[in-house]
């Protein structure tokens, strides 16, 4: 089965969504990524049997504590499930499948990836372009600019490498870090780790704001950074494309974050003059007010407000709830949208501002493309199915992320191991 366009299918229905499964969704790289490595006899590096996967299922039920021995046995109960979509857990002390038949006790979530989600509604207070589910390339820029800004800070100052960023197939990005600590982190230092990367809670709330001073003045040295390359796009996502203060409910919440009111006052007093003045104006206007103060205390405070400003807009605003807890679960890369049809495929962080979510593949042009592959009759090489429609590129960077997490092992416990057989010989 394989419509010849996105117009006459429907991405939730059974056959669309068993001929995706049977022939697109790449559980061979999916299992190399969650084992950390091939499967071997050793209990310890064997994890996918512990890993929990939930499905959602067309009628809504929901499928928890799902487990499988290999990618095979996977795709064969996907198959016959034809889920909408599904979620990837914790590796668990037990097999997930096993879990009515322990105690409560003994059944707990031992290690899984720390992960992030970072969803546009939450910028529906600041962009101008969409709101609630809907996306544009415009306002993609919010979650550029976080991307970069976050995934410099987890690898500067936390020192993971193993980051693989997916689109979420409608409006927001996920984050997997999969290096070996990162893995084994409990959930206080979980906890730990995305409060200290938080700068703005409840970001659907209008009046919150930052608070990242910690009872001294000046930002810390990691903030400092983020403000410097926030501020290099601040102009062009903020000011121009945006437009964020060119109406008066606009320039009214930029006010409220001036913490002189004299100076805010005046301010309103010139905008209300010209309400629909380009956002780039009211900004150099503001600028030029902060200079023209004679008083350095209060310069020096306008200019923490205005680094203050840069974060309100454009810092990441992460759910931190997502990240807090081990048990978490977070859908699987290479899912349908059961929305847009858009399949939910990395990214690379380094080429974040090229992406176009209005680019991404559906499922009925890559079924589309496998009938055009069917239909080529000039030969050439065996090839996976996917290798054959605009999916390959994708599973080709998720095989060797998934290759780049897989844990070697070294010198020395090749040693052991030779000299352990031998004691057994």
């Amino acid at each position: 089965m394989a419509p010849s366009s996105d117009i006459d299918i429907d991405p939730a229905s059974e056959e669309v969504l068993l001929t995706f499964y049977r022939r697109l969704y790449p559980f061979k790289q999916l299992f190399k990524w969650l084992n950390r490595g091939p499967e071997r006899a050793e209990k310890e590096s064997r994890l996918f049997p512990y890993r929990e996967f939930a499905f959602t299922l067309r009628n809504d039920a929901y499928l928890r504590y799902n487990s499988y021995s290999s990618d095979v046995e996977m795709k064969k109960h996907v198959c016959l499930l034809t889920p909408s979509r599904f979620e990837i857990g914790p590796v668990y002390s037990v097999q997930p499948k096993d879990k009515k038949t322990v105690r409560p006790t003994h059944f707990r979530a031992e290690k899984r990836e720390v992960v992030f989600d970072i969803d546009m509604t939450d910028y529906d207070p600041i962009r101008t372009c969409c709101s609630e589910a809907n996306i544009c390339k415009r306002c993609w820029g919010f979650i550029a600019i976080a991307v970069e800004v976050l995934d410099t800070a987890i690898r500067d100052q936390f020192g993971y490498t193993k980051l693989l960023w997916v689109y979420s197939g409608r409006r927001g990005i996920h984050l997997w870090i999969s290096d070996k600590e990162a893995f084994e982190l409990n959930d206080d230092q979980r906890k730990a780790m995305v409060e200290y990367l938080t700068v703005i809670k409840n970001g659907k709330e209008p009046g919150k704001r930052v608070n990242v001073r910690f009872g001294r003045k000046d930002l810390p040295p990691t903030l400092k950074e983020a403000c410097q390359a926030i501020n290099q796009n601040f102009d062009n996502l903020i000011l121009q494309d945006q437009d964020c203060f060119g109406s008066q409910e606009g320039y009214e919440t930029l006010l409220s974050l001036i913490p002189d009111a004299k100076l805010a006052s005046r301010l309103r007093e010139k905008w209300s003059q010209k309400p629909d003045s380009p956002s780039y104006i009211k900004w150099d206007e503001m600028r030029t007010e902060i200079l023209a103060l004679k008083d350095k205390h209060a310069r020096r405070n306008m200019r923490y407000a205005m680094e203050d400003i840069l974060l309100q807009y454009a810092y990441p605003r992460l759910d931190a709830e997502v990240s807090k807890h081990r048990n978490h679960l977070l859908k699987a890369p290479f899912c349908i949208h059961p929305k847009t049809g858009r399949i939910c495929v990395p990214i690379d962080p380094n080429r974040i501002r090229e992406f176009d979510p209005a680019t991404v593949p559906t499922v009925g042009q890559l079924l589309a493309e496998l009938d055009t592959a069917r239909s080529d009759t000039s030969g050439g090489e065996r090839r996976d199915d996917w290798q054959r429609t605009s999916l390959k590129p994708y599973i080709d960077m998720f095989e060797e992320y998934a290759n780049h997490v897989q844990e070697k092992q070294t010198k020395i416990d090749l040693v052991w191991r030779r000299r352990r057989f031998k004691t057994f010989k």
